[in-house]
């Protein structure tokens, strides 16, 4: 569906769940993400919808938003219960009738990107505390990617794939990740042992920090420091 939204606390790999999606839909497209809570209400609409020249002070030229520059690829839009509830009805608009006008803009301009939207809070809480739009609320629930903690019981067998991943990809150490093959069985298992307060987050830290550590082709027990 479009949009999607993806529920899950802080650190569960809400943008790895993102991105994977991107990459199964676009995978040759463009992904952009905005962290909804990290820019003021002005800020965050110039960023997400763009503004023409002389629509407000400092507007020195135009401005391409991130809406626009998805193209027909992806726009993450992180933890948007920070959204602020005027922008949530242009966001609405947005998914309503996908087309958007920049900042001072006249011109309709087509949104064709996925919109992912995702967030660490409770929506529906949210939507009762009339702090979230109820209509944006029932356009983005269609049908919710929700990504427990790392703890979970469930979630013991994506430990592997995602320190492999993390191993794969880390760019703490260059000249060592490309001569770590894999890690030990050992190492596996004291990783599914834990049980990750720091989610997501805490597993990257301590693969970063075994790659740094280890003497051998794999990360080792004596490596994963928890």
């Amino acid at each position: 569906c479009n949009p999607v939204l993806i529920i899950g606390e802080t650190g569960t790999g809400k943008e790895l769940a993102a991105k994977a999606i991107h990459t199964l839909r676009h995978p040759d497209e463009q992904f952009v993400a905005i962290n909804c809570a990290a820019l003021t209400a002005s800020l965050l609409e110039s960023e997400l919808f763009g503004h023409v020249k002389g629509s407000f002070t400092g507007a020195d030229r135009d401005k391409t938003g991130l809406l626009e520059l998805a193209g027909a690829g992806t726009i993450f839009l992180d933890e948007i219960s920070e959204m602020p509830l005027d922008l949530q009805a242009k966001l609405l608009r947005v998914l309503q009738e996908r087309t958007f006008r920049k900042v001072g803009g006249v011109k309709n301009i087509t949104c064709s990107a996925t919109v992912v939207a995702s967030s660490n809070r409770n929506l529906y809480k949210e939507m009762k505390a009339n702090r979230f739009r109820r209509d944006l609320y029932y356009r983005l629930n269609i049908c919710p990617v929700i990504i427990t903690p790392l703890k979970s019981p469930d979630r013991r067998e994506d430990i592997p794939l995602l320190a492999e991943y993390f191993r794969k990809t880390s760019t703490t150490c260059p000249e060592k990740s490309n001569k770590i093959t894999c890690l030990t069985k050992l190492a596996v298992e004291a990783l599914q042992k834990h049980d990750w307060p720091g989610n997501i987050r805490e597993l990257r830290n301590v693969i970063d920090r075994a790659i740094l550590l280890e003497t051998t082709d794999k990360i080792g027990l004596s490596s994963i420091i928890i």
